[in-house]
């Protein structure tokens, strides 16, 4: 929901910063997997109840995910390049609760299951919404330019890291945020699963 307003606001400098790193000779895929590196050694810190180092390092791990794409459009976007990027943002963004699971298995594991679960069931939504729309020449630039077709949503990657960071402040309010922002994700997947009947079941 939040991502176009953020993107207006974190593209300008990000751009400025991606023209001066791809001038390193730094590529965009190299960044990416940088930037998913460091959120895996965040959700070990999580894991290690190292919280406040684990928000630094979501923090900085998100960084390279805007910065990635701002070095590709310095340079040259590939296929695989967003390909890349969308595989390593999953892997990302199954990480960081599982970290908390692992931190307090007893309090957390059927609340971080549920969430996983709810990214699970989102993700899928967004997928097969860009595969659709790529097979209708569907095209939108309200995310900025993306390799795949990106639907709006309640629950966005903006949203999604203010709860990690959350999450991170208030360890003890895992349980009960992580139930709620997988409400949220379940209805963001269901409206998106209407959207996708609206436009493409008469095709």
């Amino acid at each position: 929901m939040l991502d176009g307003a953020v993107r207006k606001i974190i593209n300008p400098p990000l751009d400025a910063c991606g023209r001066r790193v791809a001038a390193l000779g730094v590529s965009a895929n190299a960044v990416t997997i940088i930037g998913c590196v460091i959120g895996l050694v965040a959700a070990y810190a999580i894991w290690q109840q190292a919280y406040w180092a684990g928000l630094v390092l979501i923090l900085i791990s998100r960084f390279c995910d805007g910065l990635d794409g701002a070095i590709a459009k310095a340079t040259e976007s590939t296929d695989f390049g967003g390909y890349l990027d969308i595989v390593l943002d999953f892997v990302f963004y199954g990480a960081i609760p599982l970290g908390f699971v692992l931190a307090e298995p007893g309090v957390n594991a059927v609340a971080g299951a549920v969430l996983i679960f709810s990214f699970y069931i989102n993700g899928s939504t967004f997928l097969a919404y860009a595969i659709m729309a790529e097979r209708y020449d569907m095209h939108s630039t309200v995310r900025g330019e993306k390799s795949l077709y990106f639907t709006t949503g309640l629950a966005e990657a903006t949203e999604t890291i203010a709860v990690f960071a959350v999450f991170c402040i208030f360890p003890g309010s895992f349980v009960w945020l992580a139930y709620v922002y997988a409400a949220i994700c379940l209805y963001t997947a269901l409206s998106r699963i209407v959207i996708a009947g609206r436009m493409f079941g008469q095709r």
